[in-house]
């Protein structure tokens, strides 16, 4: 078993390289002076279980060429079987046609990542599940929901919680949470007028007096969470935090949610902390390093993975 770091999140497969007890394998991965990627293997890895790790993050297109070009280079290095491991999936929002004439580019990225060379895919809470049908190769689609759980639990022991979705579609995520703390669980309904903005229309659900827990996929602008925060505590929430797998918080997001009603925005490192993040006093960070790391361990043994979303 052998793990490969690409460069959009280091600390992470550093970090999982460690739990494995295992050094990362050595590679160059560079670029060119008209910032073409270039990626060289400098261990042999013929035969060998080969794990590449890349979040197709911002900026996600030179991240995206990043793991497709060491994936091919790790086929022409005749790995045994190659594992793409990627934290956060990027293009995923785009699972479908929202409009005549539009593409389904999360399709197109599986196919890329197919032809490149992997195996199979290894990623997180996925914005939209039948993503995995994209691929013609085994998916295997963590989830946060254990993780945030057991977080909610020793943080926020004792007060009377509130799971809420920010929207229609996260209800299933939501509800997830709320069965495993045994909690309420309340809905957002809102409209969004274009990408990037959204209104907040009606809370369905009664917060008030609750310490409400907005639980999410990803942040990217902040709008939705920042203005369903400033819903709840209108609507007599005592506190409104959230719990989101991906901070791509791009942008002035970062400042949007500092600005906000939000007591605590707790997202993982999925993807790598900008430090703009890291100096937000209302911004925390749980790692998935274990979780990764033993799903990891799982795959190369051909054990079971599913046990982990328990």
């Amino acid at each position: 078993m052998k793990i490969v770091a690409c460069n959009s999140n280091r600390p992470l497969a550093e970090a999982v390289a460690e739990i494995l007890k295992l050094p990362l394998t050595k590679a160059s991965i560079r670029r060119f002076a008209d910032m073409e990627v270039f990626v060289e293997i400098q261990e042999n890895v013929r035969g060998e279980d080969v794990f590449v790790m890349q979040s197709t993050s911002f900026p996600a297109n030179d991240n995206l060429m990043e793991l497709l070009i060491t994936l091919d280079a790790l086929r022409r290095s005749s790995a045994r079987r190659l594992t793409a491991v990627i934290p956060y999936f990027g293009y995923a929002r785009q699972d479908r046609k929202s409009a005549s004439r539009t593409p389904i580019s999360a399709k197109l990225v599986a196919n890329l990542i197919t032809e490149a060379g992997a195996n199979r895919v290894l990623t997180m809470d996925l914005h939209a599940g039948q993503i995995q049908g994209f691929f013609d190769i085994p998916v295997d689609n963590l989830i946060a929901a254990p993780l945030f759980s057991r977080d909610i639990k020793e943080r926020y022991e004792g007060r009377d919680l509130m799971i809420v979705s920010p929207d229609v579609g996260g209800v299933v995520r939501a509800r997830a949470i709320a069965t495993r703390l045994n909690c309420d669980l309340a809905i957002i309904d809102k409209r969004r007028e274009r990408a990037g903005h959204s209104e907040v229309m009606n809370i369905i659900g009664d917060v008030a007096g609750r310490d409400c827990l907005l639980v999410d996929d990803l942040v990217d602008s902040g709008g939705t969470h920042c203005n369903a925060a400033d819903a709840l505590i209108k609507r007599g929430a005592r506190s409104a935090s959230a719990y989101v797998t991906h901070g791509v918080l791009s942008g002035a997001a970062v400042a949007r949610v500092a600005s906000s009603p939000l007591e605590m925005m707790t997202i993982t490192d999925s993807i790598m902390a900008t430090e703009e993040v890291k100096r937000c006093g209302n911004i925390r960070e749980l790692t998935i390093a274990p979780l990764l790391a033993e799903a990891m361990r799982r795959i190369s043994d051909e054990s079971s993975v599913s046990s982990l979303f328990d």
